[in-house]
């Protein structure tokens, strides 16, 4: 048989693929001396091994190496018009045992742990696995949107390689930290519920604050801390209150599926409890303006307890409304008027303490003199009166 090949094994052969700088390639040794090395990289042109490429320490090549061992080397130049290839082994080797660590993560889905090199902002993070560049993106970083990303950076995570392509023109190998913090809060909540019940006191650290409340994580599952149940007294603003990363303890107030209900109102604390002595129908008392109407204001007698001071009890002097003679957070004294335990209502009077204003006494009206009508007497009138009465005749 002739020892050219014929078209067809022409045709079967692997068609020479083409190369670039930078690439990472495993060579086939084909021939070995003590400086040098001849490698079949698949390309037109053989790479060229020099012993200084191949190792930082002097070495003789036909030592380490033999005729159809497999060599991973990193192409430094390509020169066509005289095919050589220059390759290196030194310059690819931490890259070839991070790409083994990250391969055998990929296939076995193991996580891996690493440090952040850089912070791309708004992009994500990437890693060094022994050498080898790992790339995470923002949206597989955590489980929720996280907007400053610099808090990472030479900080050591844990991810899962969720994508290794390095056959590809663009060879990448993508982290997915996300997927890890799911499975471990998953992990977490589930033995958390298998411990709380309702009524239990614990511990938990202030996530984030809303306007209505805050949610508090107790290490597996957030709790709402709703803003009615921050105190026994009123609260207007949570975020006045607390702060992110506060450690509280918590009462676990209802388990409904997933959601959790908290509470800092403890039943042993609750101010009513002791309220009916304390405020008791004729006791004096104090507290400041927490609220008003046009009806009345409201006075905190202490956090929890709030009571009515109507406006008509505010002086014996006509008030028209509250804000008339009284300022938000201003102390006053009062007395007790009424105690409802059931209701958990108590209503107040500033006038009680004050002395009643005495009246004048009113003057008595004087009757009307009866009115007399005097008719003058003229003589003239009385003379002929008179003469009328003897001209009389009686028949």
């Amino acid at each position: 048989m002739s020892e050219e090949k014929s078209f067809e094994e022409l045709f079967n052969e692997e068609p020479l693929k083409t190369i670039r700088n930078g690439e990472v390639v495993t060579g086939r040794v084909i021939e070995v001396k003590p400086g040098s090395a001849y490698l079949n990289i698949g390309f037109k042109s053989d790479g060229l091994l020099t012993a200084e490429e191949y190792s930082r320490d002097a070495v003789d090549l036909t030592t380490v190496l033999n005729v159809d061992d497999e060599v991973t080397v990193k192409v430094l130049r390509v020169n066509e018009q005289e095919g050589i290839v220059t390759v290196s082994h030194r310059r690819v080797a931490p890259v070839v045992k991070g790409n083994d660590t990250l391969k055998e993560a990929y296939e076995n889905n193991t996580p891996v742990k690493a440090v952040v090199s850089k912070v791309v902002p708004s992009k994500g993070l990437s890693v060094d696995v022994e050498g080898t560049p790992v790339f995470i993106p923002a949206s597989l970083i955590s489980d929720g949107y996280e907007k400053d990303l610099s808090k990472y950076q030479d900080m050591e995570i844990e991810f899962y390689v969720t994508e290794y392509k390095l056959d590809t023109r663009r060879p990448r190998i993508i982290g997915n930290r996300r997927q890890l913090v799911q499975e471990r809060k998953a992990s977490a909540a589930e033995e958390l519920f298998t411990k709380i019940a309702v009524g239990d006191a614990v511990e938990g650290t202030v996530k984030n604050i809303t306007d209505f409340g805050a949610f508090v994580d107790l290490g597996g599952a957030d709790g709402l801390l709703h803003i009615s149940e921050m105190s026994w007294g009123r609260v207007e603003n949570p975020k006045k209150v607390f702060t992110v990363g506060q450690t509280l303890r918590v009462l676990i107030k209802e388990i409904n599926g997933e959601k959790i209900a908290l509470s800092l109102k403890f039943p042993g604390e609750n101010p009513w409890k002791e309220a009916e002595t304390k405020y008791a129908v004729g006791n004096k008392v104090s507290g400041k303006v927490a609220r008003m109407t046009d009806f009345g204001a409201f006075i905190e007698l202490e956090p929890g307890i709030d009571a009515l001071l109507h406006v008509s009890q505010i002086s014996h002097s006509h008030i028209a409304k509250p804000s008339d003679a009284l300022k938000i957070g201003q102390e006053v004294e009062t007395q007790v008027v009424t105690f409802n335990a059931e209701d958990q209502r108590i209503s107040l009077s500033m006038k009680a303490l004050e002395p009643a204003p005495v009246e004048a006494p009113k003057a008595e009206e004087a009757a009307p003199a009866e009115e007399v009508v005097e008719i003058p007497v003229v003589e003239e009138n009385v003379n002929s009166m008179a003469a009328a009465v003897e001209g009389l005749t009686v028949e």
